[in-house]
């Protein structure tokens, strides 16, 4: 690895070394003649950052980027010393406490900007599906339940207070049975769906079955009834997509299958059942199919699923089911259990009329026969159809049954604020019957280090194979030297729920993939390259977003933060400090960040990151001190809403 090992640094400690002792540790034995070269470096480079920024830097800003000048925030609560593994040099801890109760108090030096905590009804605000706010859009097609985000000046510039009393969630695999009330205070769901098995609340804690609506044996034993009916073991089905998810148990129990599930369901009545799937654990956000693409690209998911899920499949010239086809990849499956499947049997239960659900069930037939899709088989309460692998047939179908139409030429990857159309997305050009629209697809884990169809296609603009070989070895470098500077991200356990930022092509999610753990990848919107395709064609998962807006997940959803040039692609988009606002809000307490960037933006970002009452550090790139870009560790400190709110 280059470079020297990286400082160490303790959050709930001060440093005990002066930067002269570091310095002399730093460098051992130098020859004189090395340290007049270097000194001269240092002054002719330093001249001319001063000269490039018109004097702006300033010795404090250098000292902060410079490994050998220990640095502490100066918002520490509690001082507790700690004695160093190695020479003298502070140790960041990033283990969970869970026990500093400071009410979100920081004690700042005064050129530093404060962020107070907010008020505690905005303990589980989501800026961008705020309930107050969806009630002045339109009810029809639940487009009041789509992202309607905050205008600039209603942001806001205080810190998202987690409730009190409030625990690290329990390790995985435990966690997906098992939640902290204090976490999630809600036991609506606990008295709704008693009879259904989702959820029972049992003294200062949730338990959850693993029931659902529509399997009330257990997820475990419908995904087993699932898995007589298609190959679920075979590596050939990875991503999986739940529409309405409920609490999430389907998505939870197929991970044990190696199978990595995206879980969505709108913030609506049922409440808080996606903070719960995220306690558990499982890979979930808020959202509806209403007016808007889902954010996902095209031919991003092995299987889609719907149990109750409560979506008029066959309503709005089938634009919803138009929509599962765009995301779904060739030969995937469409799996659909509860009304109006096995009506027959459950008409009275559901109380419908027969008429009403054989006409529900005719709606879908048609739709699905209208994109080409194949009824595999409807057995008992579960109905799969998969799509077909090529468009050939389907281009012949249409010379007799035109509608849908096939979509004009387009982004079909294109899915941030994009409208839904009833018009089918063609897939890629094949020459014969037999091949796989867009290419085949490895089966998992081999499909995660294999070259992806998007790329050996070209249709990635700038990424060839040699890129993304390059890729693979650059981050499982960068992720290596990640754990020398945070032990506890090689630990199993620490950290459950990460989101990378920026991912680009998933590298730093593709070197955890061992670790009980999961990634969401996240392509901005601004990013020169969609990428996000080629993430899901490695059995990742991720969404679109626009850090200029808030994502749409509750409170306290992410263990660890990793950020790479994020602040670069912003800048002069949106403020850095919403955007760490936003950090901070989905972080849980005692939650890690690594942040990369070039040196100027980081100095802002830890200055912004004092303000926030995170302990932070910048250190040096893994290519030694000489790079320009460096990177920010940083640790969110434990602190919840008073015990009187």
């Amino acid at each position: 690895m280059g470079g020297p090992s990286p400082p160490y640094y303790t959050p709930l400690s001060k440093p005990t070394t002066t930067a002269a002792t570091t310095t002399a540790a730093y460098f051992k034995k130098p020859k004189l003649y090395s340290l007049a070269i270097v000194a001269i470096l240092c002054s002719l480079s330093y001249l001319f950052g001063v000269w490039q920024n018109g004097g702006a830097t300033t010795t404090s800003n250098l000292a902060a980027t410079i490994p050998c000048f220990s640095t502490t925030s100066q918002n520490t609560t509690n001082t507790n010393t700690q004695t160093p593994s190695s020479a003298a040099t502070p140790q960041l801890d990033f283990a969970t406490h869970h026990s500093a109760d400071d009410g979100g108090a920081a004690t700042l030096s005064p050129a530093v900007k404060s962020y107070p905590p907010c008020d505690i009804k905005y303990s589980e605000y989501t800026p961008c599906e705020d309930q107050e706010r969806s009630l002045k859009f339109d009810r029809d097609r639940l487009i009041y339940r789509e992202r309607h985000c905050p205008e600039k000046d209603e942001l806001l510039k205080c810190r998202v207070p987690a409730p009190y009393g409030y625990k690290n969630p329990f390790k995985w695999p435990l966690s997906r049975d098992l939640a902290w009330y204090a976490n999630v205070p809600h036991k609506e769901l606990t008295v709704e769906k008693a009879v259904q098995n989702w959820i029972r609340f049992e003294g200062d804690r949730f338990g959850f079955p693993g029931g659902g609506t529509m399997f009330p044996n257990g997820a475990d034993a419908y995904i087993d009834d699932i898995g007589k009916l298609i190959n679920l073991k075979d590596g050939s089905i990875r991503t999986a997509i739940d529409t309405g998810c409920g609490v999430a148990s389907w998505g939870a129990y197929l991970l044990s299958r190696n199978i990595l599930p995206m879980s969505f369901a709108p913030r609506d009545t049922h409440e808080a059942q996606v903070q719960f799937a995220l306690e558990r654990g499982v890979p979930a956000l808020i959202g509806v199919i209403a007016s808007k693409r889902l954010p996902y690209p095209s031919r991003a998911f092995d299987m889609a699923h719907c149990s109750r899920c409560l979506i008029p499949w066959g309503q709005h010239d089938g634009a919803y089911l138009i929509e599962v086809d765009r995301v779904l990849r060739p030969g995937g499956y469409w799996i659909l259990s509860g009304p109006p499947i096995h009506w027959k049997k459950h008409w009275k239960g559901w109380e419908r009329t027969t008429d009403d659900l054989n006409s529900e069930q005719m709606q879908i037939e048609n739709v699905t026969k209208s994109l080409c899709w194949k009824k595999l088989i409807e057995k008992d309460d579960i109905s799969i159809w998969q799509k077909p692998t090529n468009h050939l047939k389907c281009k012949r179908f249409r010379k007799i049954f035109k509608n849908p139409p096939f979509c004009p030429a387009q982004d079909p990857d294109k899915a941030w604020y994009t409208s839904l159309e009833t018009c089918l997305t063609p897939l890629p050009e094949v020459s014969n019957n037999e091949e796989i629209a867009g290419g085949e697809l490895e089966k998992w884990p081999k499909r995660l280090n294999t070259v992806p169809p998007r790329i050996i296609r070209g249709t990635i603009n700038g990424v060839t194979p040699e890129i993304f070989q390059q890729d693979l070895q650059l981050w499982k470098k960068r992720v290596s030297y990640y754990k020398t500077v945070n032990n506890q991200l090689g630990q199993a356990g620490r950290y459950r729920n990460i989101l990378d930022m920026n991912a680009f092509l998933g590298g730093f999610a593709a070197n955890l993939v061992k670790d009980p753990l999961w990634v969401m990848n996240i392509v901005p919107v601004e990013a020169k390259v969609n990428t996000l395709g080629v993430i899901y064609e490695r059995g990742l998962i991720g969404t679109y977003q626009s850090w200029c807006e808030a994502m749409s997940t509750y409170p306290r959803t992410y263990d660890l933060i990793h950020a790479d040039s994020v602040f670069t692609l912003y800048k002069e988009r949106c403020e850095m400090e919403d955007i760490m606002l936003e950090m901070d809000r989905i972080l849980r307490p005692e939650g890690s960040l690594i942040i990369r960037d070039d040196v100027d933006e980081l100095v802002k970002a830890k200055r912004i990151a004092d303000g926030l009452n995170w302990e932070s550090q910048i250190v040096d790139h893994e290519d030694g001190p000489l790079e320009r870009e460096k990177l920010l560790f940083a640790v969110k400190l434990y602190w919840t809403a008073p015990a009187s709110a």
